[in-house]
């Protein structure tokens, strides 16, 4: 025992110290080795180690000299264009002149513009068809030449499509107020649909006592900084101070607009109209068409003769050739350039008239090139029909004959007439598949509209059925105060009021709020079953998560449009292609464009005295399709704007009316409709139009009953889109009668018991947050037993969620009618201020 303790005190544990080493785990097995994976890989390397290979070896310097490299290109291409515009090589300056007060007169800055002493030599006067303020101006001492215009800003839509195509605008200011309430409506528009390099300009301080004229600019300063922070503010006062102006708008850095800068587009400077000659073999020729030959500036790209060409308010059309006439406003009056050779083949000449140049056929149109006015789809309404019965059909018929049924029909009646007579059960039989099978979204619209109706009517005449019990004597005594007082100043303000106008717009304010107090709720109708009023509904167990075929039971109006398979894909590669093409007629060449099948309606517009502009379409921009725009409600609008309701639209270069839906602005797949178009939140507006590849800015109008139209939101294009899914949601509500811990009696969800077994599969919810379904029916009056996830409160309130699919209504129309000039409303409601009754 002795010896064995001696043992265990000699022999002691090994403890390991500091510096201990550290072996790897065993290799269980559950990863490849790195022979293995060499053997893999068969000496490929990866992407992204070739990359960063790559990177690693430029040194710091190559990186320096490789960056101002792009940095100095990108100047030159900057500075290429800034100075291409008003020189020989590229279009004139094009500067519209705006006044945005009523108590300033844009025709004394343009006065200014045209004087001696201002260094520009007048060289063509009313040189824009339609616009007689217009003149062409040649700056020998810039090198530059501009071509002005005024127009009035009375007509909207002509100033905004002056704006899309000016490259510089000059506002006239008022010396004490800036611009008017009509002023800050047109700025309001033209921020929206995107704003051109401009010009502040201001009269009348030079006639100030000279104390005074600091302060004067100071405060009109403070005016202008809201709307233009960093503008400089010109004084134009005398000849001098026009110089200044030329000098600014000639060297200004200019803003380029997404929209037109990948379009090619020109102003039309002279316009004719030859009508189309009777045909050959026929009595006539097309009524009221003929070719319009339109001379200008090409502006932004090169413009081709096989493409379509919109001109703003009047639709599509072809190109037929383009010449090229002498340049009406040469910088440098020497002999022309030849043209680019083209591929077309050779240049035709045209013999001008006597004492003129001849004019130059640039180019003459394919028709196997040329793109089709085909804006919609063609459908066929016999396409999916069979032609020939199949064997099992045949047989069918033959045991339908055989099995003949008998039924008493009147006498002399054949067997044809016999087979459309139809029983009692085949006619309501026949009476649901009709209405099941409609696929019109307007009826549950109208039959809401009408429920409301009915209750306002009830409302309406429930104070009249009492104060008809009152005396005849105190309504007499009552008639006669009010006709004492209602004298002078009010009997005039109450004859301007449209009386009707103002029940609806009341009408609408109470629907509004009702909206935002109770969303999505409808009652349940009395006089018809609800299985049958909303049988285009399904409930969804989570909005975000259940499945919603978007190719399921689509409305007809869906085989005139088109569909891209990958949108974002295509406007990339139109877009790419559009930015790369050096063929055509170039930027900057005088034109005269030769288009075909045009209205006299587009030269009576232009006799009239509204500009005229065109511009070059992309390719699928003449089809028609389902578009969506994002807009925003604009804040000096509160009047409540419903969906489906008929709205004006400015798109780019195009305008036209329609019928939008709205709906939420979310990334799901399902989107849920708008009743309204709500002011504090972005809103999907969706409408069939045709195609437009973004980037465009979206403008918004709504006409009065007196012809004014209001801006009612802005926004910009977002896609065009199909497929996407836009569900309208109603919610029907029923009260807990009984409440026992999770189980409760609820009613007045439904009155029958058919109908609530035909809801059972639906999921019910409360406003406290609880979740059920229907159990089971009590009785027959529509009493239900329902099971929550936790016990009721009694205050709840039970409520179903149902869904359908909505469209939009095809009523596009290109015509959109003149607007009056825009008046501010005096008085404007607010949905808060009106109670509910």
């Amino acid at each position: 025992m002795v010896k064995m303790a001696a043992n265990e005190e000699k022999q002691q544990g090994h403890r390991p110290g500091i510096y201990k080493q550290k072996n790897k785990g065993h290799k269980h097995g559950k990863h490849r080795t790195k022979g293995e994976l060499e053997r893999d890989q068969k000496g490929r390397v990866s992407v992204t180690a070739l990359t960063k290979k790559q990177r690693k070896e430029h040194k710091r310097m190559d990186r320096r000299h490789k960056a101002s490299q792009l940095r100095r290109n990108k100047k030159d291409i900057v500075l290429t264009e800034k100075r291409r515009l008003g020189t020989r090589d590229g279009p004139p300056h094009l500067v519209a002149v705006l006044s945005l007060h009523a108590g300033v007169d844009a025709a004394a800055v343009t006065k200014l513009l045209r004087g001696d002493g201002a260094g520009g030599v007048i060289h063509q006067e009313q040189c824009v068809s339609g616009v007689s303020d217009s003149f062409g101006l040649l700056l020998p001492r810039f090198k530059q030449r501009f071509t002005f215009i005024s127009h009035s800003t009375a007509d909207i839509h002509s100033l905004l499509d002056v704006a899309k195509i000016a490259d510089s605008l000059v506002f006239v200011l008022d010396s004490a107020e800036g611009w008017d309430s009509y002023g800050e409506y047109c700025l309001s528009c033209l921020f929206a649909q995107g704003l051109p390099s401009h010009a502040l300009v201001c009269q009348g301080v030079s006639n100030l006592p000279v104390k005074k004229r600091v302060d004067s600019r100071r405060a009109l300063s403070k005016i202008t900084e809201i709307r233009f922070p960093d503008a400089r503010l010109f004084p134009l006062d005398s000849e001098q101070d026009a110089t200044l102006l030329l000098r600014h708008l000639g060297s200004q850095r200019q803003r380029k607009l997404g929209f037109r800068s990948r379009r090619s587009h020109l102003l039309a400077q002279n316009v004719t109209f030859t009508p189309n000659c009777p045909t050959e073999g026929t009595g006539d020729g097309p009524t009221g068409l003929g070719t319009l030959c339109v001379s200008g500036y090409v502006r932004g790209r090169p413009l081709q003769v096989d493409r379509l060409v919109h001109i703003s308010g009047h639709g599509d059309f072809q190109l037929s050739q383009i010449d090229a006439p002498p340049d009406p406003l040469p910088l440098i009056l020497t002999p022309a350039r030849p043209a680019r050779p083209v591929k077309e083949g050779d240049v035709d000449m045209l013999d001008g008239g006597e004492g003129e140049a001849p004019v130059r056929v640039l180019m003459k149109a394919n028709p196997s090139c040329r793109e089709s006015l085909l804006a919609e789809a063609e459908v066929d309404p016999m396409d999916g029909e069979q032609t020939w019965p199949t064997d099992t059909e045949l047989l069918e018929a033959e045991e339908d004959r055989k099995n003949k049924r008998v039924m008493k029909v009147p006498k002399g009646t054949s067997d044809y007439q016999a087979a459309w007579i139809l029983d009692e059960d085949e006619e309501k039989n026949g009476d649901l598949d009709e209405e099941s099978s409609e696929e019109d979204d307007d009826d549950d619209d109208m039959l809401d509209e009408a429920m409301d109706g009915e209750d306002e009517d009830n409302n309406s005449q429930e104070p009249g059925s009492d104060s008809a019990s009152e005396g005849g004597e105190e309504e007499e005594e009552e008639d006669e105060v009010c006709s004492k007082e209602r004298t002078g100043a009010d009997e005039r303000y109450d004859e301007d009021i449209d009386k009707a106008a103002e029940e609806e717009g009341l009408k609408r304010y109470r629907e509004a709020r009702a909206n935002v107090m109770f969303p999505d709720e409808v009652d349940t109708p009395l006089d018809m079953p609800a299985r049958i009023r909303f049988q285009r509904y399904r409930g969804l167990k989570s909005f975000r998560s259940s499945p919603w075929d978007p190719m399921e039971n689509l409305p007809a109006n869906y085989s005139r449009i088109f569909q891209f398979q990958s949108f974002e894909r295509t406007r990339r590669r139109i877009l790419a292609e559009a930015a790369a093409e050096e063929e055509g007629a170039m930027v900057g060449w005088y034109v005269t464009l030769h288009i075909n099948d045009v209205p006299l309606s587009v030269m009576e517009s232009v006799h009239s005295g509204k500009p005229l502009v065109l511009v070059s379409l992309l390719p699928h921009e003449q089809k028609m399709s389902v578009m969506h725009l994002l807009v925003r409600r604009h804040p000096s609008n509160t009047e409540p704007i419903k969906s489906k309701e008929e709205l004006v639209f400015h798109c780019g270069f195009r305008r036209f009316r329609a019928s939008p839906i709205f709906s939420q602005h979310t990334s799901a797949d399902k989107h849920k409709m708008e009743r309204f178009l709500k002011p504090d939140a972005p809103t999907v507006v969706s409408v069939y139009a045709p195609i437009t590849f973004p980037p465009a800015g979206v403008l918004l109008f709504k006409q009065r009953n007196d012809g004014i139209q209001d801006l009612v939101a802005t926004g910009s294009l977002l896609n065009c889109d199909p497929r996407r899914v836009t569900l309208k949601r109603i919610v029907l509500s029923g009260h807990p009668l009984k409440i026992n811990q999770r189980s409760a009696v609820v009613r007045y969800m439904f009155f029958n018991r058919d109908d609530i077994l035909w809801f059972k599969p639906v999921e019910l919810r409360t406003k406290w947050g609880r979740r059920g379904h229907i159990k089971e029916s009590l009785g027959t009056h529509g009493h239900m037993k329902c099971v929550f996830d936790n016990q009721l409160p009694s205050q709840d309130t039970v409520l179903m969620n149902l869904f359908k699919r909505v469209y939009p209504r095809w009523t596009y129309d290109p015509y959109v009618p003149l607007s009056l000039p825009w008046v501010k409303r005096e008085v404007t409601v607010e949905m808060d201020d009106l109670e509910m009754e």
